[in-house]
């Protein structure tokens, strides 16, 4: 028999809500903005209020360093889970990217593999997906439908974008097709065999197999189908008591089906408020919070190098002596100052050699 384990009472009505891969945070969409949760103490992170209308879908690429989020605006943005921790309480971190290309509501958002080098796949109700690129915000792919496109999603191997319509049909584009072409049109009379045909509404969520060989899809039809992707058979529908709103593939868990497969952490309960102290008053939600400062941050440091960073400190030792931290705070204020003065000496001979050779009389 199914228990709630925990009930969770959320700021407001959530539109759309997401989980880090890594298991470490959790997105939601209220209303218009974006909360941010740590799942090991529950602490609300962040409230980010950039949409201009109520969010539609969140996701985070395979890595958990960016997240991409939807609205009703019309805008899809693209953030740095780093740049959102590290930004000050008073001030709302800037976006990576500001994706303004769909001229209708965004519907679904999708991120291939890669990290912050992924392309990500957007749906609207102004009859297009696209494919963008993470890492610069280019667009890729726009791809245009006779119908407005619900939900889309990617193959593992991301030969191919799955589109949902809401008339019920999904689409199968390809994206490895000659000769390369930004702007296309799926004309559904000439690519017959790239449609999946067998929902009578539309179709709100789509999911791929890890091995490429079989689409799962939910549709308000109150069904959810599975297909066979290269013959585009429906191989098995299950029938529900009401619109489906979401349906994915995951790997089963080892222990699924051992009885005494428990959860080893609780779950604490979820901050209301950004700077609360409801959970952290509760027994049993003490967690460890790790958020390293600006100013420990060297410029220009490469992943391994900070990961390496965050690991030595970590390990250090525990019991350090304050004169000791002293004395080293101060060598290092010595080190930045004797830089500084380094710096200002450069700068003023560049300008001297400069203002020499701009001056100097032609002959």
């Amino acid at each position: 028999q199914d228990q709630l384990q925990q009930k969770i009472i959320c700021p407001g009505p959530v539109t759309c809500l997401t989980a880090s891969p890594n298991g470490l945070y959790v997105l939601a969409g209220v209303a218009e903005s974006i909360y941010l949760w740590e799942v090991s103490n529950g602490n609300l992170l962040a409230i980010l209020n950039r949409h201009y209308q109520d969010l539609t879908c969140l996701c985070f690429t395979d890595d958990s360093s960016h997240f991409l989020s939807g609205a009703k605006d019309c805008l899809a943005l693209v953030w740095n889970l780093y740049n959102v921790l590290q930004a000050e309480p008073s001030q709302i971190p800037d976006p990576r990217h500001v994706w303004s290309r769909h001229s209708l509501p965004i519907t679904d958002l999708c991120c291939g593999f890669g990290g912050p080098l992924a392309r990500a796949a957007t749906a609207s109700l102004d009859q297009t997906a696209k494919l963008w690129e993470i890492s610069s915000g280019d667009l890729l792919l726009s791809v245009l439908f006779d119908v407005g496109i619900m939900a889309v999603t990617l193959d593992v191997s991301e030969y191919h974008m799955f589109c949902g319509g809401m008339d019920g049909s999904i689409f199968q584009v390809d994206l490895c097709t000659w000769p390369v072409q930004r702007d296309r049109t799926f004309q559904t009379e000439r690519e017959n065999g790239k449609v999946f045909k067998g929902h009578r509404n539309q179709v709100t969520c789509l999911s791929v197999s890890t091995d490429d060989s079989l689409l799962l899809s939910g549709s308000h039809d109150e069904t959810v189908r599975l297909w066979d992707i290269q013959s585009k058979q429906c191989l098995k529908t299950m029938n529900h008591k009401g619109p489906v709103t979401n349906a994915f593939i995951v790997l089963a868990p080892a222990n699924m089906f051992n009885p005494d497969g428990k959860p080893s952490v609780p779950l604490p309960k979820f901050s209301r408020h950004l700077h609360g102290t409801e959970s952290s008053d509760e027994p049993g939600t003490e967690g460890v919070m790790l958020r390293l400062g600006l100013h420990q941050q060297e410029p220009g440091q490469s992943y391994v190098e900070k990961a390496e960073r965050m690991y030595s400190q970590m390990y250090s030792t525990r019991e350090k002596n304050l004169v000791g931290d002293q004395e080293h705070l101060t060598i290092q204020v010595s080190e930045l100052e004797e830089e500084v003065s380094n710096l200002r000496k450069i700068n003023k001979d560049l300008f001297d050699f400069s203002t020499r050779i701009i001056t100097k009389p032609a002959k």
